[in-house]
């Protein structure tokens, strides 16, 4: 199953958590790496039209307006874009502050 949000959809959803509790991360990647990096092979059935609805397919795309973070997965490091969502919470106080070494073993 594909699953997708609308706009919409994501602003009912931050309605129901508390002024910073909900973080809006978005992975940005132009479509086309998106499809080379598929091993489920879901880009490929979207457009022989066996997935309906399929985002950047077969449905609109609609990235966030004013996302909490957004990473460049194209162009970032997996474990830079780790790091950086790490910082973000700890920013926001949802997790507590891990030291360098800490973090290192998370991300290794």
């Amino acid at each position: 199953m594909v699953w997708r949000l609308y706009r919409e959809d994501r602003q009912k959803l931050q309605s129901l958590f508390h002024n910073g509790q909900f973080l809006e991360i978005h992975v940005d990647c132009p479509p086309e790496i998106c499809s080379k990096r598929d091993q489920k092979g879901l880009y490929v059935k979207a457009r022989a039209g066996v997935i309906k609805e399929f985002a950047g397919i077969s449905a609109p795309y609609e990235p966030p307006e004013n996302p909490s973070l957004t990473i460049p997965s194209h162009k970032q490091d997996p474990k830079e874009a780790a790091a950086r969502v790490i910082h973000l919470i700890q920013q926001q106080h949802i997790i507590k502050a891990v030291s360098n070494d800490q973090k290192n073993k998370i991300l290794n």
